[in-house]
């Protein structure tokens, strides 16, 4: 697992790379906890372009950085998921959460309503 963090004036963008499972979200959850509270950060981009594989951890992942952007008055936005990935996270019931980035799957959710 490979994390890449960018930060654009109070936006941090983390751009996960491979297979997100229990073994590396730790790592990666304290990494970004700590760029957003260090640069205080009032946006987080969770780009998931490329991970290529997502398990129950990975729903911790975003559940708890939801939960921090929220308790900082910031937002979570998510962009890049595959079909796949977002099938995992509605299956965790996250896709009624306001996360996904401006062109991310807001067609396919209206669509199918």
């Amino acid at each position: 697992m490979q994390l890449e963090l960018t930060r654009q004036d109070d936006e941090l963008t983390a751009r996960l790379i491979g297979e997100l499972d229990h073994h590396g979200a730790g790592e990666v959850r304290e990494r970004i906890d700590t760029a957003v509270l260090q640069h205080r950060c009032r946006r987080l981009m969770l780009d998931f372009s490329g991970l290529t594989f997502m398990d129950s951890s990975g729903i911790g992942l975003i559940m708890g950085r939801y939960r921090l952007m929220c308790s900082l008055g910031g937002t979570l936005k998510i962009q890049g998921s595959s079909q796949r990935l977002e099938s995992v996270i509605r299956l965790a019931g996250l896709e009624k959460l306001p996360i996904w980035g401006q062109t991310e799957r807001k067609t396919t959710y209206e669509t199918t309503q």
